[in-house]
């Protein structure tokens, strides 16, 4: 079978995972700007990596909460196995980068898979570690009774010291996984079941912001002088024209570029000089930005991209926006997809990322707040104490966990001083 027999198998099977079921050395198809967008370049786009990384911290730095959903209150549990799994999902990665590994790979590629590894007998097997896979390793199918099957590539030839689990993992060749030991976070989904690729969709995007960079980094290579036009009388012979030409290079480049250059014999020098401003890359490369952002739902502001009429207020305001916008829609995916895939389907645990702390503003406005959802100022309340200490990085206190009831605001001092009634005399 040949090669192109293989790759349109490729396409014409099941919807390969990530971005790397096919060559590395196979870009995308259809980059109308010539250059190859793959998953590499186009992290070497500042804008690609600004907001891949401002999803991942996003969602990284949120803290993940466990609660009981069998009652019609939802109840903090403060020991569930799992979480201690998340803290120390393996033997190499804190809790914040393993969150960071997967957030990135969901972003950038549309999936993310994790390899979950389970001991114990059959009836009561615990999860042990979460191991990250790269995209490129993982091809998935679907099977006739609608279930997924995970083939995974090798990665590590050494299986010496691995558990059993591991050594599947880094067994060699390919080896496949059921459903159950595949964690396959997925991203916004097209036919339900693998995630839509952000490089491929924005690859035309990408592909002009790679081309406009390095067209510009060409055009300073050259002294902003990209070309000249040299002419003579007559007719130049071919050892003519190559002496000419040696001669040119040597005194119209390098530390000679700017320098006074002397002819002769009816020769004429036109320099073709175009500035970056004349080609307009730097309003092509703003708008790149904003068309990257809008492929990856950030605002550009995130990306330390801004336009002059953005002030502090709508700063602000863009920053909320973020959060309401790209990263609780990708909290909810990262809390639904860990509860399917890591819990059972009888266990009423509901995991939650709480995104307060992205949000958090002043001080004084986040007390105010807090005082009226306590019930202060005479209105129903909607929060406990223990909620409240819990957005803010607090532990529980004993008895907090049951709504305040309503505190009066408190009588002006003038009023106090006119009523007979406040010093404790009566008439």
């Amino acid at each position: 079978m040949g090669l192109l027999t293989k790759i349109a198998d490729l396409w014409r099977g099941s919807v390969k995972s990530g971005l790397v079921s096919i060559p590395d050395f196979l870009s995308y198809p259809g980059v109308k700007s010539g250059v190859a967008v793959t998953w590499r370049s186009a992290l070497e786009v500042t804008a690609v990596n600004a907001c891949v990384r401002a999803i991942a911290d996003g969602l990284s730095q949120t803290p993940m909460r466990f609660y009981d959903g069998s009652q019609d209150r939802l109840a903090r549990v403060l020991d569930h196995p799992l979480e201690a799994v998340f803290r120390r999902p393996n033997r190499w990665q804190t809790e914040y980068e393993f969150r960071e590994t997967i957030a990135i790979h969901a972003a950038l590629t549309g999936n993310a898979f994790v390899f979950v590894n389970r001991v114990g007998p059959s009836n009561a097997r615990r999860i042990e570690e979460l191991i990250p896979i790269s995209p490129g390793r993982v091809t998935v199918y679907r099977k006739a009774d609608l279930s997924l099957e995970y083939h995974v590539a090798a990665e590590v030839p050494d299986q010496s010291g691995l558990s059993q689990g591991l050594s599947q993992l880094a067994s060699g060749g390919v080896t496949v996984f059921p459903q159950d030991m595949i964690w396959h976070f997925r991203g916004p989904s097209w036919n339900s079941w693998m995630g839509m690729e952000a490089v491929k969709l924005a690859r035309e995007a990408i592909g002009l912001a790679i081309a406009t960079e390095a067209a510009h980094a060409m055009l300073h290579k050259n002294g902003v002088q990209p070309g000249a036009l040299y002419s003579v009388d007559g007719k130049l012979s071919e050892e003519q024209h190559e002496k000419l030409k040696g001669w040119i290079e040597k005194h119209v480049a390098g530390d000679n570029l700017f320098k006074p250059l002397v002819l002769d014999m009816g020769a004429k020098y036109a320099s073709q000089a175009m500035t970056g401003v004349d080609a307009q890359h730097l309003e092509t490369r703003r708008f790149q930005i904003e068309e990257i952002c809008r492929a990856f739902r950030v605002n550009p502001i995130i990306v330390g991209y801004s336009d002059k009429t953005s002030t502090y207020a709508s700063a602000e305001q863009m920053f909320i926006a973020h959060v309401v916008h790209c990263i609780a829609p990708w909290a909810k995916r990262f809390e639904d997809s860990a509860r399917c895939a890591l819990l059972a389907p009888d266990d009423p645990t509901i995991i939650r990322l709480h995104l307060n702390g992205l949000m958090r503003g002043a001080a004084r406005d986040r007390s105010d707040f807090y005082a009226k959802a306590l019930g202060h100022g005479g209105g129903q309340g909607w929060m406990t104490t223990n909620e409240v200490r819990e957005d803010e990085g607090l532990d529980w206190i004993e008895g907090g966990d049951v709504i305040p009831a309503p505190v009066a605001p408190a009588a002006p001092a003038s009023a106090a001083q006119d009523d007979p009634a406040s010093d404790g005399t009566s008439q």
